[in-house]
């Protein structure tokens, strides 16, 4: 697994970006806590994401380009729209989804929803470049204790990474969800 931190990947963009494209897992950093991503649209690649997690069929959330992305590919009522004044920021928005090929089936296999993601955070400029959405997912296996710096993350998913982008140890929570599709919100 190869290691950047901020400078070498502004060194590499294109390179980085290149890689999501073709389907490679990686890690993240986000407002938050460090995300598991890849390519929302390659099915490969989300199956690799799920299979390293043992997450068969719970819903992934996705940092997505654009809150245009939003408008066009969800179906936005009064509380969404209000739920994404919020954005960007630390905040998981569930919408339903209006384009359902808008992400790999394998993201969201059980329903027509989906955990939107719009962080204030320097990554972001990598997510908008590519135009497209990407997987992003706490980096641990199911019930077990998501990574906060390299010295606590899952060897068994390491094996599965081909790059990480880190920025150091984070103190962060995960994000605070809004269900706009049952109007609760949840604190993790």
């Amino acid at each position: 697994m190869d290691i950047l931190n901020k400078n070498e990947l502004e060194l590499h963009f294109e390179e980085i970006v290149k890689k999501i494209k073709g389907g490679a897992v990686f890690i993240h950093p986000s407002d938050t806590i460090y995300g598991l991503g890849c390519n929302a649209l390659d099915e490969k690649a989300v199956t690799k994401i799920r299979k390293m997690k043992d997450r068969p069929d719970t819903p992934f959330s996705i940092w997505v380009p654009s809150l245009d992305w939003v408008s066009k590919n969800c179906t936005l009522n009064d509380e969404a729209k209000q739920a994404l004044s919020h954005l960007p920021g630390a905040y998981t928005i569930i919408l339903p989804l209006k384009e359902t090929k808008a992400v790999a089936k394998l993201v969201h296999p059980k329903n027509d929803s989906i955990g939107i993601r719009f962080p204030d955070h320097w990554f972001g400029k990598i997510v908008e470049k590519l135009g497209f959405p990407i997987v992003t997912t706490s980096v641990n296996k199911v019930g077990q204790s998501f990574m906060t710096s390299l010295a606590n993350l899952d060897s068994d998913i390491q094996v599965g990474v081909d790059f990480a982008i880190y920025e150091g140890a984070k103190e962060a929570h995960p994000s605070k969800i809004v269900d706009t599709t049952t109007g609760k919100v949840k604190e993790r």
